[in-house]
């Protein structure tokens, strides 16, 4: 009668846990960048919004913050603030400029930094 050895197959009990730990991981960071991306398409939404109102490019920088200002309030976007909108408005031109970043912890001293850069134009140079 013959028997054969067979090689022993499968992961190590060290392979099982290195592969959990980068799937907790990256689960993690999944869960910490996602609403900051959610947020942003609110950001995005705002600015559409305000880019397809009839006679916007003839309003003044007050009016124009005053309306992105409650679209942020309603959608509870707190990341951006006045300082990080540039409005330029020239006759019946308007450009809105919004930089912000937004800095995430994940653990410990590991931190997220993403950075926007988002503008409508309106109107005619």
């Amino acid at each position: 009668m013959y028997t054969t050895h067979k090689k022993q197959q499968g992961i190590t009990l060290i392979s099982l846990i290195l592969i959990l730990g980068l799937i907790a991981f990256l689960t993690l960071l999944v869960l910490k960048i996602s609403p900051i991306y959610m947020n942003h398409s609110k950001v995005v939404h705002a600015l559409e919004t305000l880019k397809h109102r009839t006679d916007i490019e003839k309003k003044s920088k007050q009016e124009v913050w005053t309306s992105l200002s409650k679209q942020f309030n309603m959608n509870y976007v707190y990341d951006v603030k006045k300082n990080n909108v540039k409005i330029t408005s020239r006759g019946g031109y308007l450009k809105v400029q919004i930089v912000y970043h937004v800095k995430e912890l994940i653990f410990g001293n590991l931190s997220v930094w993403v950075d926007f850069d988002d503008s409508i134009e309106v109107g005619v140079k």
